[in-house]
């Protein structure tokens, strides 16, 4: 591997099996660009560039954990969400497509201060905070989770008042006009449908509910906002999509008001925004 464009074609050849070649390819990408600085077009024009002993060695130690279905976000460290970049380990949720489509939604509205429940790596308000000249504030129950979204928010130059709380014991909440969630909503029974590399590496307590509540966190996190939402306040929601209707009809006995289901990318229901009047 004496040469940058030696090092795709290591990947193909080591990683198939793994991954499909579309996704080993894109791996290959992303560990180019993080050790040598190049993307796509420079890969051409520096494809005769030769690596050093030391990087040939990073490369196929990042190889070899792929081998073992570690994430490549949680080997490299860091991850992309909403064009930004984010520090990320295993005590917290590598950013997902779906949720910066949540962020989307959010900001077409107008607001002055959002509250983000369960922040993990803090993707959600960050993006919030440097999109917007919104107050955020951001909870979650976990130190170590909040050690990480404190580091990201730092990187990206925003400030964000974060909270250690465990929401399923709050009694009340801030008032505010946004509140945002991303709550823990895979059944524990969906453990069987899911990759390897989600079941062993990502954190279980930011992804799994117990199959008996598969509300819990839409409940409460929906009681609390109808007494802490400013009028004309919204609360948005990453769900799953087995039960949109089931929250839809949840929020309306709550009291909320243009309740909307909103599909992602991949046609799921998969987002809902609610007024509080």
């Amino acid at each position: 591997m004496e040469k940058a464009s030696n090092i795709t074609p290591y990947f193909k050849a080591e990683l198939l099996g793994i991954a499909n070649e579309r996704e080993i390819i894109s791996w290959a990408y992303i560990v180019i660009q993080h050790l040598l600085g190049y993307n796509r077009s420079d890969c051409i024009i520096n494809a005769n560039k030769e690596i050093t002993i030391k990087m040939s060695d990073e490369i196929k130690q990042i190889v070899m954990d792929l081998k073992t279905q570690k994430p490549l976000q949680y080997i490299l460290g860091e991850s992309e969400f909403y064009g930004m970049r984010f520090q990320v380990n295993e005590h917290v949720l590598i950013p997902r497509p779906e949720t910066e489509e949540l962020v989307d939604w959010v900001l077409q509205e107008k607001f002055d201060s959002a509250l983000d429940i369960g922040t993990g790596s803090g993707c959600i308000s960050i993006a919030l905070a440097k999109h917007s000249n919104a107050a955020i504030s951001a909870i979650d129950m976990s130190e170590m989770a909040l050690k990480v979204a404190k580091g990201n928010a730092a990187i990206n130059e925003v400030k964000i008042d974060f909270i250690q709380q465990d929401i399923l014991q709050a009694q009340s909440l801030q008032k505010v006009d946004v509140i945002i969630s991303n709550p823990p909503y895979v059944l524990e029974s969906e453990k069987q449908k899911m990759k390897a590399n989600v079941l062993q590496y990502e954190p279980h307590l930011a992804l799994f509910t117990d199959d008996k509540e598969p509300l819990l966190f839409y409940k409460k996190i929906g009681n609390l906002a109808a007494k802490s939402l400013n009028f004309g306040g919204k609360l948005y929601f990453e769900i799953n999509e087995q039960y949109g209707s089931e929250i839809l009809e949840m929020l309306s006995k709550f009291g909320f008001v243009d309740i909307a289901l909103k599909k992602d990318i991949n046609d799921k229901d998969r987002m809902i925004k609610a007024m509080w009047k």
